[in-house]
């Protein structure tokens, strides 16, 4: 394999309930028309079937065995590979790791990469000549955490206290809005009024995308409360926030800021705020804004209750990776930004945005030394 023809080896997603994929069908066949080797493990979650990269020209291979793939192969997927496993990585990795904010066990994930003379190259921290992410799943990230607030608020006025179920992915996003909107319509029917949605981080693309759900749901505007570094300048923590049905938390967390909410808020049995749903979900980050729950949660299990006293508790969702919600949408919104930079790996020790991650990972390696 030449430097001119990268080996792209799609791993299967082995996290509960992920269905995106890192390559999508029409992106490997770009990638395949411009000299790309690319091996597909089979997978039964994806939301895409083995046949459709079989049918571009992919090359289908058995779950798991990019442990043993060519040592000039590039192992790219998207979530973090299997817990428990500490097994040194002899492999250049395209993937989020989760690791170069400090969060838990961040030294445990660097370590195999460099007890194996491997390389990871962070897709969180692939960046443009002007500093921004070449690609994100921001958007998607938003538009299902708002659609899941949206919804455990139309439960709750529909179901009282009664446990809001597991969530599963939906196919297209056309379906996911009608689903939310019917239910949001009844609650509305019964209550006589729609919640007001305050968004944290509203001039982002998760904060664009977070507002944008609720618009397509019915929520009127004046009903969207949008703050950003403007309406945060002064440094929380925000009372305001206690004044919203729901708060959907969708910063980037670059650096330690003052908590935006704190526990001894929640015991205010005047709060109107009744689901948080922390996009961020920044759980082990030791600057966590957010610092009212400590566990992230999942599609099985969406919610926890935070006490607060003799006040209601408080429904929080922090489910890390909130874009699977809708895996189709998400994940050829993102292929289609990551191509450019992935076609570059053709010439990748000229091509800026990875080298810049390379000189990354080993800054990252070398701090966990310091």
């Amino acid at each position: 394999m030449t430097a001119s023809a990268p080996h792209l080896w799609l791993r299967a997603e082995t996290k509960k309930n992920e269905k995106r994929t890192a390559l999508t069908p029409k992106v490997a066949k770009t990638l395949l028309d411009n000299g790309f080797q690319i091996t597909v493990e089979k997978s039964t979650q994806g939301i895409f079937e083995d046949q459709d990269f079989a049918d571009v020209g992919c090359t289908l291979v058995e779950t798991g065995t990019w442990r043993t793939a060519p040592a000039d192969a590039y192992i790219i997927g998207l979530k973090e590979l299997p817990e428990n496993d500490f097994t040194p990585l002899p492999h250049k990795h395209i993937m989020f790791a989760h690791c170069y904010k400090q969060q838990g066990g961040w030294k445990d994930v660097l370590g195999r990469f460099e007890k194996g003379n491997g390389l990871l190259l962070d897709l969180e921290f692939l960046q443009d000549d002007k500093g921004r992410r070449v690609a994100a799943f921001g958007y998607y990230a938003g538009f299902a955490g708002s659609a899941i607030g949206i919804d455990i608020w139309a439960h709750k006025q529909l179901n009282g206290s009664a446990p809001y179920p597991s969530v599963k992915p939906f196919p297209h996003e056309d379906e996911l809005i009608a689903y939310v909107k019917e239910r949001l319509n009844t609650a509305a029917a019964k209550t006589g009024r729609l919640p007001r949605v305050m968004v944290m981080g509203a001039l982002g693309r998760c904060g664009t995308g977070a507002a944008d759900f609720a618009r397509r749901v019915g929520i009127p505007e004046e009903n969207i409360i949008k703050w950003d570094m403007a309406e945060t300048a002064k440094g929380g923590p925000f009372e305001e926030i206690l004044n919203h049905d729901i708060f959907v938390n969708c910063i980037y967390l670059s650096r330690p800021i003052p908590p935006f909410l704190t526990e001894a808020m929640l015991v205010k049995k005047d709060r109107v705020l009744s689901v948080l749903v922390d996009v961020s979900c920044d759980t082990t980050n030791p600057h966590n804004p957010i610092p009212v729950y400590h566990d992230a949660t999942t599609f099985d299990a969406p919610v926890l209750q935070t006490l607060a006293g003799d006040a209601e508790p408080l429904d929080v969702v922090a489910i890390d990776h909130l874009p699977t919600l809708l895996p189709r949408e998400a994940s050829e919104s993102f292929c289609t930004d990551l191509l450019s930079s992935l076609l570059a790996l053709k010439d990748r020790e000229n091509a800026r945005v990875w080298t810049d991650a390379e000189k990354l990972y080993h800054e990252k390696v070398q701090s966990m030394h310091a």
